[in-house]
């Protein structure tokens, strides 16, 4: 089975880590931009979290064009996301694409469940000193595909679908444009 990787013992090598992801990661085409050694896990959630979706101290995000995917703790909640099991040579580029060092997010340690009712260890990412705002229609559509690819439950997957996102109509940057049709044309012929 998939989730295997995930479930010997911690699931962390010395080489490897594990990464929850919750936003354009979700999507293989996304991580796989930057982070060539991310190998699909498991489906995972994590308890007592909320997803949210802000701009970084009130400013719009450059690349996306709206508000862009955050966790925050909120009892009785959850959030599903993929395990990322990615090897550490990756490390420095996930953080550089989630901007810990200009401090847009900061890097967090969580447990999360498997499908199984296992718990795993994962890293993730959390927006600090953001206001919420809503995301840009393209940057809904990754996370909604990237959903959709990795089979994260129904009602979840219902639930991003529902995201009121803002109203920008122009493009996001090209690469990530790129990254959108690559991921449709893959879904499209599932």
């Amino acid at each position: 089975m998939a989730s295997s990787a995930c479930e010997d013992g911690a699931g962390q090598e010395e080489e490897t880590f594990l990464y929850f992801a919750y936003g354009s990661n979700l999507l293989t085409e996304r991580i796989h931009f930057r982070n060539p050694s991310a190998a699909f896990c498991c489906v995972a959630r994590l308890q007592d979290f909320k997803l949210d979706f802000g701009n970084f101290q009130g400013k719009t995000s450059e690349r996306w064009h709206g508000g862009i995917a955050t966790i925050f703790q909120s009892p009785g909640d959850e959030v599903w996301g993929v395990v990322w099991k990615m090897n550490k040579s990756n490390l420095s580029s996930l953080d550089e694409q989630e901007g810990v060092k200009s401090g847009v997010y900061v890097v967090i340690e969580i447990k999360v469940s498997t499908q199984e009712g296992k718990e795993i260890t994962c890293r993730s990412y959390l927006m600090t000193n953001y206001e919420s705002a809503p995301p840009s229609p393209q940057y809904k559509k990754v996370i909604c595909m990237g959903a959709k690819e990795n089979g994260l439950p129904l009602e979840y997957q219902e639930k991003l679908k529902a995201i009121e996102p803002n109203d920008y109509k122009g493009k996001v940057s090209e690469e990530m444009e790129e990254i959108i049709k690559k991921g449709e044309s893959k879904l499209s012929r599932t």
